[in-house]
């Protein structure tokens, strides 16, 4: 019987962060766009506000880090990975980076392009 500790059953509603960092992540089309990241948790309300997909390089080297509106993923359970409604050329146009330092995770006018640019309404507009 599964508990709420036992966060290795895909087919449960909890999941630890580490699991979450390396989760292939698949357009609706279900081509495979890149894997998570990271996850970035707001530290006051402690919602997740984004996954951080990694696209476009090779075995890790040349990636750049979208971080996606945590309401944009759907996990499914068949494929073992989240499904988001983005194309690649709107990916492609996204907000991004190369370097994690240079994230600029506490300007919330970056953040709110990155929620603007996915049709999302920021997670600190909502209400709790």
């Amino acid at each position: 019987m599964a508990t709420l500790d036992d966060t290795s059953n895909p087919a449960g509603r909890m999941i630890a962060a580490k699991q979450v960092q390396g989760t292939t992540v698949y357009n609706v089309a279900l081509e495979k766009l890149g894997s998570i990241h990271d996850v970035m948790i707001d530290k006051a309300s402690g919602r997740i506000a984004y996954a951080v997909l990694s696209f476009g390089g090779f075995l890790g080297v040349g990636d750049r880090y979208y971080p996606l509106p945590w309401e944009k993923l759907s996990y499914d359970t068949e494929m073992g990975g989240y499904v988001v409604d983005i194309d690649q050329d709107v990916l492609e146009g996204a907000p991004s980076y190369t370097d994690p330092a240079t994230a600029s995770w506490h300007d919330e006018s970056w953040g709110r392009d990155i929620y603007t640019h996915y049709g999302v309404n920021p997670f600190w507009d909502l209400v709790p």
